[in-house]
């Protein structure tokens, strides 16, 4: 039996737009009107042919003064041309399709919550954020408990086989809404992927439980985490949205009392500017008026100053190093990448890992999004450089 020897591999250097300049020449036998097909100069169409001849090693196009005509090289470069510039066209059309059924999906799960920011009592918010959380699954091997974390009733989540928790998580919602219940499938997600155990506290919510309730739950909750552990630097702290913004308040309150501090910390999507300056530029209307609404709900007229509450006005030296995810269109980019450039700017380790996506705490979606479960298995292997 004869053996076909493997054709020469193209050069790494030929772009599509090189293929795309060639067929549109090939078919109009015209640099003018090709270039104009394409939105360029005739210059830089001319460059774009004299490219793709050398990068070949042979002629395609043979130009004189009153015509255009295809070597026979070019003959036989243009229908595989076609073909793979089809291809890619098919290729595109069915990513943008998927990309289009996610977002749809994210959106028709989304829509009843957004629908009625502006107009609900809080107590509407909260169901109809539970009703949100309700529709994401639990991993079937996740096991959840119930106990008492330093007197803050909590669950501790463990993937499979039992081990000790060393992963403290906060919820979002604002400080007002969410649940540790609700929030079982994200942190559930979160286990699987690390193999950990966490521990999710049920803190108090505000305008029942004002500034700084919540915050005295998760401290507590993280001093029971000390309590069992030989080594603190095994220890995470993370959280989403809020629940990361919490997170930092218990980092600076950490420092403040001279505790040890986590090894890590992971922060989701952070909402942590309680004015609500920083979004104000890029925000919807809705997203605004509900960070608005319950920032004051959760200040009760505490002024937003010092560390605890701004980490602007902390001192973040000594914090442990931060991994900050969020979604290109999310309007907390912003404060994410603040955040990132002033840990830095601190000396303190911090990676800001974007992912092409608008909706906020985005991990929520990881059953069906692959960005999401991309996510959050990141997070939960991230491991700091000095480790």
């Amino acid at each position: 039996m004869s053996e076909k020897l493997p054709l020469p591999a193209a050069p790494e250097a030929i772009e599509l737009r090189h293929l795309r300049a060639f067929v549109a020449v090939a078919d109009e036998l015209n640099f003018g009107r090709a270039a104009s097909r394409l939105y360029l100069s005739q210059p830089a169409l001319s460059r774009q042919i004299r490219a793709l001849e050398r990068l070949i090693g042979y002629e395609l196009l043979r130009r004189t003064t009153h015509r255009v005509e295809l070597t026979s090289a070019g003959t036989a470069l243009l229908e595989r041309a076609r073909a793979v510039l089809a291809d890619v066209d098919v290729a595109v059309a069915a990513a943008r399709a998927a990309g289009d059924d996610m977002a749809g999906r994210i959106a028709r799960l989304m829509d009843p919550r957004h629908a009625i920011v502006g107009t609900a009592h809080r107590q509407e918010l909260r169901e109809a954020f539970e009703s949100l959380l309700a529709e994401f699954p639990v991993p079937a091997e996740i096991d959840t408990r119930p106990l008492s974390a330093g007197g803050v009733p909590s669950f501790v989540l463990t993937p499979g086989s039992e081990c000790p928790p060393t992963v403290l998580y906060l919820h979002g919602g604002g400080y007002t809404m969410g649940s540790a219940y609700g929030y079982r499938s994200l942190v559930g997600a979160f286990c699987v992927a690390a193999g950990t155990s966490v521990l999710l506290p049920e803190y108090r919510l505000a305008p029942e439980h004002p500034y700084p309730a919540a915050l005295d739950d998760v401290i507590r909750a993280y001093q029971w985490l000390l309590d069992r552990t030989d080594d603190p630097t095994t220890l995470t702290v993370a959280g989403d949205s809020s629940g990361a913004g919490l997170a930092l308040s218990l980092l600076a309150t950490i420092k403040q009392r001279q505790l040890p501090l986590p090894g890590r910390a992971l922060l989701l999507c952070p909402w942590f500017d309680l004015t609500c300056e920083i979004m104000a530029e890029t925000a919807s209307a809705p997203l605004l008026m509900l960070s608005r609404d319950s920032a004051r709900d959760y200040l009760q007229g505490q002024p937003v100053r010092g560390p605890v509450l701004d980490p602007f006005k902390a001192d973040l030296t000594g914090y442990p190093p931060m991994l900050l995810q969020v979604g290109t269109g999310d309007a907390l980019i912003h404060e994410a990448r603040l955040l990132a450039e002033r840990a830095a700017e601190h000396g303190v380790e911090a990676e800001l890992d974007l992912y092409p996506v608008e909706a906020h705490v985005f991990h929520m979606f990881w059953s069906f999004l692959p960005e999401a479960a991309q996510a959050l298995t990141r997070a939960a292997t991230f491991r700091p450089a000095q480790d």
